[in-house]
């Protein structure tokens, strides 16, 4: 049994990353490749059913994955569009939760309003995984991009807590709006707390005890799991107790991890969130042949047809919300006109297009109870997860193979003064240099004439200060200037290439220690991947 469980395991690993290779190959955002996988493996003969316990789906699933999106949010553009991060994470949830509940139980015979509300907290989220993904090869204004980033991690909170109360309202068969309301801000509150005060015991021991980098990327791991567990045992919202304390180290990150630690937990993490994406869209897929088998008194017909009306229920509301939720603040508040520039009507309906439902969307509907609280069946729920399925099908996959197509169209361009990020880049890199070669000049005077290493380190940083004036320069001339930065980096790949063929000839010829060419070999693939940050941009 454990031998046919791990070849199970290991075989979905390999069609998740064949179908995100293949997904790479073609040029096509790898979610939806998995979402069609996931479509096709499950119908396919002899594929063995697989029954998840649904609070595992969240347990398992849901912490790290949130983790791993506030700890890469930048805390200072989250501040900053605060305001339309706000009104569609919170206020648009709310608003595609209500019309779906209202909509969903008009439509669907023997569907109750705490149902609906259910079925809206479930597919109300966008995923940014995904719209990410589908977007990565169209350019975005940043603010556009900052803005889905926000949203994406504060709406998975208030979607998981409308979730939360309608399947309570669902086990108890009472609803209550006032009193759902009431109980939405008070865990909300306290589940950031909860993340906090977690966050800030994680930070004290990443702080002032000795740690390894092995150490402090598993403590990284352990963290989100932590705040999820002791916020839902005080029956608050684990969920923004994730998000709140996965920010706040994110925030702290460079007083609890050195380098090494940094580097390791990054690639880890990548790794690891890569993987879980893959597998979640890959379940539901296996699921489906049963959902489909046990929908019960409705037909497989009706099934697609309430899934394809609430998919356009939910992208019409998106974009009914996006415009008065832009232009209604800069009409009501000068603020907002003095600090914003104007953003058009081409960058909302972006945002409003890019709303895909994804990851959460699905571990939200594969959670839903099999049983209520008195041994019967879970109304209704392989209903609700055949139109999750047709929902994430719609937006994710039609949608999106249709958004870079539309926002190329549109022609979209940025809408606020953004300065190019090589020109950061290089910009940083040059006031750094500078501060060092500063100190160097006036702490180590002595040092520079007599020790012939420190000798080095000043001409390294005054060439790299001259090299760097010189490409921050060019950024900002004509055509042939950026060829010749161009060509520099083409010569050091080359360059590096080179020594790494030498590396390992000396590795053949047993001249030197295996674990110090390793270590070489490191160094020559942090340059080499410097140099290709760069020139990708």
């Amino acid at each position: 049994m454990i031998y046919e469980n791990l070849l199970l395991i290991l075989s979905l690993l390999f069609v998740v990353f064949m179908l995100m290779m293949l997904g790479q190959r073609l040029k096509i955002s790898y979610p939806i490749f998995l979402v069609l996988g996931g479509l096709v493996i499950g119908f396919i003969p002899g594929v063995p059913r697989i029954k998840m316990e649904p609070e595992l789906v969240f347990l398992v699933f849901l912490p790290p994955l949130l983790f791993e999106a506030a700890w890469y949010t930048s805390w200072h553009n989250f501040w900053k569009w605060k305001r339309p991060i706000a009104l569609l994470a919170f206020g648009l949830v709310l608003f595609t939760s209500g019309i779906v509940a209202y909509v969903s139980t008009a439509m669907i015979p023997g569907f109750t309003m705490s149902l609906g509300f259910l079925l809206g907290g479930i597919i109300s989220p966008p995923d940014a995984v995904a719209a990410t993904s589908v977007l990565k090869n169209v350019k975005l204004p940043k603010r556009a991009l900052y803005i889905l980033e926000g949203e994406s991690l504060v709406n998975d909170a208030s979607s998981l807590i409308v979730f939360r109360f309608a399947v309570a309202s669902v086990v108890s068969g009472v609803f209550s709006l006032h009193e759902a309301a009431t109980d939405f801000f008070l865990v909300t509150i306290m589940g950031i707390l909860t993340g906090l005060a977690v966050g800030h015991v994680f930070y004290g021991i990443l702080r002032w005890l000795p740690t390894t980098p092995s150490i402090s990327t598993s403590m990284t791991f352990m963290a989100p799991y932590f705040m999820y567990m002791a916020a839902e045992a005080f029956h608050f919202s684990g969920v923004m107790a994730v998000v709140s304390g996965g920010l706040f180290l994110s925030f702290r990150s460079h007083e609890i991890l050195n380098y090494n630690a940094r580097m390791q937990a990054v690639s880890v993490w990548k790794t690891v969130a890569f993987i879980l994406n893959g597998i979640v869209f890959i379940l539901i897929g296996l699921e489906l042949p049963e959902i489909v088998e046990g929908l019960g008194n409705y037909s497989l017909g009706e099934a697609i047809r309430y899934g394809v009306i609430i998919s356009f229920v939910a992208i019409f509301i998106r974009i009914l919300w996006m415009y008065p939720a832009t232009f209604i603040p800069r009409l009501l508040f000068r603020s907002v006109r003095e600090k914003e520039n104007p953003p058009g009507w081409r960058a909302p309906l972006v945002i409003a297009l890019a709303g895909m439902r994804g990851v959460v969307s699905l571990a939200s509907a594969l959670s839903i109870p099999l049983v209520l609280s008195d041994g019967t069946n879970f109304p209704h729920r392989n209903l609700i997860l055949f139109i999750t399925f047709v929902v994430i099908f719609i937006t994710l996959v039609i949608q999106g193979l249709l958004l870079p197509v539309i926002t190329k169209l549109l022609k979209v361009t940025e809408i606020d003064n953004v300065v190019p990020e090589v020109e950061q880049e290089t910009g940083i890199r040059l006031h750094l240099m500078k501060v060092a070669h500063a100190q160097l000049q006036h702490a180590y005077k002595k040092e520079i004439e007599d020790n012939e290493l420190v000798a080095n380190l000043h001409h390294q940083l005054q060439s790299g200060i001259s090299l760097s004036t010189t490409k921050l320069a060019s950024l900002k001339c004509d055509d042939t200037e950026l060829q010749e930065i161009q060509l520099y980096h083409d010569i050091k790949k080359r360059l590096i290439a080179l020594q790494r063929k030498e590396l390992f000839r000396l590795k053949k010829e047993h001249q030197y220690d295996d674990e110090v060419l390793r270590k070489q070999e490191a160094m020559l693939d942090l340059e080499e991947a410097e140099i290709n940050g760069r020139s990708a941009h």
